[in-house]
């Protein structure tokens, strides 16, 4: 038995895990809810505004000893926007499939290994770092590549390669594609920005970062080689929005919310990059403003708007 441990925090520790993650503010109104449950009069029930930070962070620590012995963990991170401040129950080994397999079909996390590929690999190069797909650019990977010819495979009496004899991942239709996006959307694991893109959601990125890492550097790479997985210079968490050195080589990454803190601490006050000391412009961007606020992009708007 934890010491401490009640009836609220087995209550608050349910609603985490039915949720995946809280803000802070999410987190307020369940203790406030938790708290006022029972016969308790309406004047005297608990306000969300009533449950402080450190109230919050109390059932937070009990939700966490409560988990470590299972191999799971409650990390928090600020997003990377809005930092906003936000817990996430994770499993201390995660990878896409471990996550979702009591939720989705072979067929679905095939395809949603599929879209992190789109997004960490072919949407992220030296030259534009998106880190982010569109609907129209999921729907591309919606079915698996043609598999590889066996080695020694022959071909046939007129010189065509004789086809393997083994079924094919299926794939998704885009109807299925269709609903599939928003649903992960809803359940946490991806965002969608109005601009029309997806890309991984703050709990997805603590949830995967030691995996993201694994599967897309390259552990041989030299030192300051270009990496498709970097960490914020301030906070040094994964920056998948944000800005980058303008020397297209260099893995300097910041925040926007971490930039202006990052600044004011540097000696002298000059914004060099802190790895090659190329002046640090702020207009060169991670994430879908990579495509969004390129000179293209902008003369587009103005075509469209007449401008």
């Amino acid at each position: 038995m934890l010491s401490g441990w009640d009836d609220s925090n087995r209550a608050f520790l349910q609603a985490l895990l039915g949720r995946g993650a809280l803000t802070f503010q999410e987190a307020q109104r369940i203790i406030a809810a938790i708290l006022s449950a029972g016969d308790v009069a309406q004047e005297e029930a608990v306000k969300p505004s009533d449950v402080n930070e450190d109230l919050v962070r109390h059932y937070i620590s009990k939700a966490r000893e409560a988990v470590a012995p299972l191999d799971y963990d409650i990390r928090s991170t600020l997003h990377q926007t809005t930092r906003e401040r936000i817990w996430a129950f994770v499993n201390a080994h995660s990878d896409p499939a471990t996550q979702m397999a009591t939720t989705r079909t072979a067929d679905e996390l095939a395809f949603i290994k599929r879209v992190l590929d789109a997004m960490f690999d072919t949407y992220n190069t030296p030259r534009q770092e998106v880190m982010a797909v569109t609907a129209a650019q999921a729907r591309k990977v919606a079915r698996p590549p043609p598999p590889p010819p066996r080695e020694g495979q022959g071909s046939d009496a007129e010189g065509e390669a004789s086809q393997p004899q083994r079924t094919a991942p299926r794939g998704l239709k885009h109807s299925e594609i269709e609903k599939l996006l928003p649903s992960m959307v809803g359940e946490g694991w991806f965002e969608w920005s109005p601009a029309g893109f997806y890309s991984l959601s703050a709990r997805s990125l603590m949830e995967l970062k030691t995996w993201l890492q694994d599967t897309y550097n390259d552990p041989e790479a030299a030192p300051g080689e270009w990496q498709r997985i970097k960490f914020c210079e301030a906070c040094k968490e994964i920056v998948t929005m944000g800005q980058r050195c303008p020397e297209r080589d260099c893995n300097a990454r910041l925040h926007d919310i971490c930039a202006d803190v990052f600044w004011r601490t540097r000696r002298g006050g000059h914004k060099t990059c802190p790895r090659c000391e190329t002046a640090w412009t702020g207009g060169n961007f991670v994430g879908e403003r990579s495509v969004t606020e390129t000179p293209a992009a902008h003369r587009q708007v103005g075509r469209a708007s007449g401008s």
